[in-house]
């Protein structure tokens, strides 16, 4: 009788299970309408991030806590919700009107609001991939809090180590620390996150801000003190999602509004029936691509090239930023700050306006009437690619009796992705976007290739580039098999995939814009999650973005111009 061999599934083929749990398990308990993050409601969520272990989040799955990822995490939440047992994710339900002060994190562009000591509100506009974006993180914090409480707890009667007690006293009085005193709280902290001292000095150098010297000795006490309620006192820790954001989510609620705000603005100036270029940006590349020259010629002749963007991207240079900026305001551009709720603010930059005469830009082949219109928009955030560009390229009702399709020409996207091949502040062009845990997948034509950016002071890569649920949830087994198969992946980000099946189904089915519109796509690198101490917990990018951010936007620009 043959003997069945056993079939042994990799590595990989175990993380992208455990992303497909977590998707779903996602999707149940929003629907569910609310859980216990460390109850038996959350148990799936917890145990698949723990069995996934990701890049982001280092030591997850070991009993040591987490400082790296704990500060990626801390700088995308809102101050202060390591104290909230009660957290609340809800739709835009008019807070803004009330007493309540918004907070909004560092890093991520949402209001939250401290309702009581105990509760936060998170508002979520910019669709699901913002809530798998949230809970992760609350997932992970939660998971930190609990290794603290096993640090810490003695027996089931509550009794603390002395460690802890000390830190107690620091933070609920708030004293105003020496530097021996506050050597002797590291030293105390280190043994209560089982960490060394140095690696827990140089965390609190990087959490203390001047007006919360003793910020990463509050986060960890809270932390720790909720996670001891749960097991004591049985206080749970609550996500709830409010049903007003059950009911809307999906539906585009906040895209409908974004994008008829802009056409409104492109109606009024009379713009709507000129030849219309999409540019998914940030807010100062383009701007200062075109401007800055004219607005600034003594430094534009000092610093040449690349030069002039490094000293605009300086934070000390406010002054010669505002100076573009109100150049800009009279010779064309118009900034149309959201009200919508999507946080994704928009320039329209009217070519004819501009005199190109002395630009490296030529606009010699264009009449007046023809001169382009570029529309500027912010970057979204995962899903919400789909629901602005689809949103967008509908066509708008003038009046009663009219819809109009927009002329547009290119649509250009640019943004940050985690590289496969090379590192920090690399090029990536992409030829098709594949969307992670599917067969779904979107090659294109693009306009761009990585010859274009020879001689440019940058390394270019091409291939294709997978569009994942959150780049929390990336870990190296699967991003290997992505990279080293016949996939051939050179990166990943969240939003390509997104954009592309709006753009597809606006040009090759719906009719709403011209089968013939053409794409651009590049991205340059923010980091390389296959390369330990490389991943997006380890830092941003500072002036090494500069060169690839303004590289690409000068041939968008070209393409267009």
């Amino acid at each position: 009788m043959t003997q069945i061999k056993p079939r042994y599934r990799t590595r990989a083929q175990d993380s992208s299970r455990d992303i497909e749990r977590i998707y779903i398990t996602m999707r149940h308990l929003f629907n569910r309408g609310f859980y216990k993050p460390m109850g038996i409601s959350g148990d799936t969520l917890r145990s698949a991030l723990l069995s996934l272990r990701p890049e982001i989040y280092g030591s997850i799955a070991e009993t040591k806590v987490e400082l790296n990822g704990l500060s990626y995490v801390i700088d995308r939440l809102p101050e202060g919700i390591e104290e909230c047992q009660f957290i609340n994710l809800t739709a835009d339900e008019g807070f803004k009107k009330s007493h309540f002060k918004s907070i909004i994190p560092a890093k991520r562009r949402r209001n939250c609001y401290r309702i009581d000591k105990n509760q936060m509100n998170i508002e979520v506009t910019r669709g699901r991939s913002e809530i798998y974006d949230i809970l992760t993180h609350l997932t992970f914090l939660f998971v930190e809090s609990h290794k603290i409480k096993d640090y810490i707890l003695i027996n089931e009667s509550g009794n603390t180590v002395r460690e802890w007690q000390n830190l107690e006293n620091v933070v609920l009085l708030n004293k105003k620390l020496q530097q021996d005193e506050r050597e002797v709280l590291l030293a105390h902290l280190a043994s209560i996150l089982g960490r060394n001292f140095v690696e827990v000095q140089e965390a609190d150098a990087l959490f203390s801000t001047k007006n919360k010297p003793n910020r990463l000795f509050e986060i960890f006490y809270w932390l720790g003190k909720l996670a001891l309620g749960e097991v004591l006192d049985n206080e749970k820790r609550v996500i709830t999602f409010s049903s007003e954001l059950r009911e809307s989510i999906g539906h585009h609620v906040y895209g409908e509004i974004w994008a008829n705000t802009i056409k409104e603005v492109l109606f009024k100036k009379g713009l709507l029936e000129k030849p219309i270029h999409i540019i998914s940006a940030n807010m100062h590349s383009v701007m200062n691509s075109i401007y800055a020259p004219f607005a600034l010629p003594k430094e534009s002749a000092a610093n040449k090239n690349m030069a002039l963007f490094e000293l605009l991207s300086d934070a000390s240079s406010e002054d010669l930023q505002k100076i573009v900026k109100t150049f800009a305001g009279k010779n064309g551009l118009t900034y149309v700050k959201d009200t919508s709720g999507t946080n994704i603010n928009v320039q329209i930059i009217d070519t004819s306006k501009i005199d190109f005469s002395k630009s490296e830009f030529k606009l010699n082949q264009f009449d007046t009437d023809e001169k382009p219109v570029i529309v500027v928009m912010d970057y979204a955030f995962g899903e919400q690619a789909f629901e602005t560009m689809d949103e967008l390229l509908k066509p708008y009702r003038c009046n009663k009796d009219k819809n109009h399709h927009l002329n547009v020409k290119t649509i250009s996207i640019m943004g940050k992705a985690g590289i496969l091949e090379g590192g920090k502040g690399d090029i990536m062009i992409p030829s098709s976007h594949i969307f992670e845990g599917t067969a779904d997948n979107y090659p294109f034509t693009n306009m761009l290739n990585k010859d274009d950016f020879k001689n440019l002071g940058v390394k270019a890569f091409d291939g294709a580039m997978i569009t994942v649920l959150g780049t929390s949830l990336q870990n190296k087994d699967i991003l290997e098999f992505f990279h080293n198969s016949t996939w051939n992946v050179i990166g990943l980000e969240m939003e390509g995939a997104h954009y592309q099946k709006a753009i597809q189904s606006a040009s090759k089915i719906r009719g709403n814009i011209s089968a013939d519109v053409k794409v651009c796509y590049a991205y340059y690198a923010s980091d390389n999650p296959l390369e330990t101490g490389s991943t997006l917990a380890s830092g941003g990018l500072g002036t090494t973005g500069v060169r690839p951010t303004y590289a690409i936007t000068q041939k968008i620009l070209e393409q267009i111009l």
